[in-house]
């Protein structure tokens, strides 16, 4: 058997926390090539759960930092949408076998490893205009910077409204409403004014107005890009969707 410098496997080990995936390119910057990666799996050292990733031996993944790894390969990687809603206490019954909502800037595949761990869907959406690649109104989660990249709730709230008319039933999305009167003007109001989808500024306020929330009778239409003064309309899962200017 190979001997194993003491000093890289401290290094690992030191890296690694529970339920943390590893790269081979996270990896080399320890030191560790991939051959001796492979000689650390076959010695039980390392565990590998997929071609160029590894874990501790014996830990199952655990999800926030598995998210945490796939920030370096997705362009704007984060939890957002309804997942983010959820994570936030916005929701409106707790399913069973919720499925991670998952958005970045390109199209994109999730890895086996991590989709037959934790269902998930990845969205490619450019919603707002941003500058390079720093996300609006998104942050740690809980402040921690081990933890993933979630979006703020009024950014999850657009996130789920532009999906309307494409994978997510408008009814669901009614329902949620009544759970988002506590948004902040201010932010939302940032994002309305920087969002490129017309279809999901005119259907905030139109749901902000059925449910008489509080930040819709704050919100100014006329500076916000509502688009042309036709009525946007479009045939969903739910029947035709009519949206007012």
């Amino acid at each position: 058997m190979a001997t194993v410098p003491p000093t890289k496997l401290k290094s690992l080990y030191e890296r690694l926390r529970p339920g943390q995936p590893i790269t081979s390119s996270e990896l080399a910057e320890l030191g560790i090539s991939k051959y001796l990666a492979v000689h650390y799996a076959r010695a039980g050292w390392l565990t590998r759960i997929a071609r160029g990733v590894y874990s501790q031996p014996w830990e199952a993944l655990h999800l926030n930092p598995s998210l945490r790894s796939l920030e370096a390969s997705f362009e704007g990687f984060h939890v957002g949408g309804k997942t983010a809603l959820d994570w936030h206490g916005v929701r409106h019954y707790v399913s069973q076998q919720p499925v991670l909502h998952l958005y970045g800037l390109h199209a994109a595949r999730l890895p086996l490893w991590f989709t037959s761990r934790f269902p998930a869907e990845y969205h490619r959406k450019r919603l707002f205009n941003e500058v390079g690649e720093e996300l609006l109104y998104v942050g740690r989660w809980s402040g921690d910077a081990a933890n993933p990249l979630v979006s703020d709730p009024e950014r999850g709230w657009l996130e789920l409204l532009s999906e309307v008319g494409v994978r997510q039933p408008l009814e669901e999305v009614r329902e949620l409403a009544e759970s988002v009167h506590a948004l902040r003007v201010r932010v939302l109001r940032d994002l309305l004014t920087r969002c490129t989808s017309v279809k999901t500024v005119r259907l905030c306020l139109q749901l902000g107005r059925e449910m008489r929330a509080p930040w819709a009778a704050k919100l100014d239409a006329s500076t916000l890009p509502t688009g042309s003064k036709s009525p946007w309309v479009a045939r969903t899962r739910d029947g035709l969707l009519v949206l007012p200017p």
